[in-house]
C-alpha cells in the first residue's frame, strides 16, 4: 500500500496551496490547503508555509488512517523538505521516499487548485502546465483588472517587487546619481549601474532633442 502526497499551486501567483493525499490502491483521495496568508508579506520570511505543510501532511495521513506498513511518498517539491524530517520521526525511514509525481495524483491535485481559484473567479489557461510563464503574467493581469483580489495573491515572493502592482510605491522612487555628461548630482527611477550612463533632466532632455 502506497500513499502518494502531491502539492499544487506553489508556484502560481494566485491563493494558497493545495496539498493532496493519494492512496494508490484504493483511489482514496483528500486534500487541504495551505492559507495564502503563509505566502505573504513577514509570515512568508518566516518559512511559516514549511510547518503549515507538515501539520497538513500528518492531517492527510491520519484521515486516510495510514497503516503501519505503508509507504509515503512525497514530491520532491522543496516545499516537503521539513515534512520529510518530521515524518521520519514518527515513521520508519525507509516507509519515506522523494519521488516525482505523475498520473492520478497529481491530475487531481492540480484539479483542487484550479477549482480553488476558479471559485475567486479567476479562468485558468488551459494546458497552463505548459505555459508556466504566460499562466503568471495571466494571473498578474487579472489582478490589475480586480484590484480587490489582492489578497489572494502570494505577494511575499521578492521577485514581485519589481511590478507596480504590488509595491505602489515604487514609481515614486529614485536613487541619487552622478550626471554622465555634466557630472551634476541628480536623481533617477532605477538603481545606477557601471556600465549603464545616467543622464540629469537637462542633459537627458538636450539628447532627446538631438535625437
Amino acid at each position: 500500500m502506497t500513499i502518494i502526497i502531491d502539492d499544487a499551486g506553489s508556484g502560481d501567483l494566485l491563493f494558497g496551496v493545495v496539498i493532496g493525499a493519494y492512496r494508490n490502491e484504493t483511489q482514496e483521495f483528500k486534500y487541504e490547503l495551505i492559507d495564502v496568508k503563509y505566502f505573504q508579506q513577514d509570515l512568508f520570511g518566516q518559512k511559516e508555509y514549511l510547518n503549515q505543510t507538515s501539520t497538513i501532511v500528518k492531517k492527510l495521513l491520519q484521515n486516510l488512517q495510514i497503516k503501519s506498513q505503508e509507504e509515503i511518498c512525497l514530491c520532491q517539491g522543496y516545499i516537503f523538505d521539513e515534512t520529510v524530517n518530521e515524518l521520519k520521526k514518527t515513521h520508519a525511514e525507509d516507509h519515506i521516499r522523494r519521488i516525482r509525481v505523475i498520473g492520478e495524483p497529481q491530475r487531481l491535485t492540480e484539479i483542487a487548485y484550479l477549482d480553488e481559484i476558479r471559485n475567486l473567479g479567476y479562468t485558468p489557461l488551459d494546458e497552463r502546465e505548459d505555459k508556466r510563464a504566460k499562466s503568471f503574467f495571466h494571473m498578474m493581469r487579472w489582478l490589475k483588472e480586480n484590484p480587490q483580489m489582492l489578497k489572494y495573491a502570494k505577494t511575499g515572493w521578492p521577485k514581485l517587487n519589481r511590478y507596480k502592482l504590488f509595491n505602489p510605491n515604487q514609481k515614486n522612487k529614485t536613487h541619487a546619481a552622478t550626471c554622465t555628461t555634466c557630472g551634476k548630482p541628480c536623481k533617477v527611477p532605477f538603481k545606477p549601474q557601471r556600465n549603464r550612463p545616467v543622464y540629469c533632466p537637462t542633459c537627458w532632455q538636450t539628447r532627446k532633442t538631438e535625437r
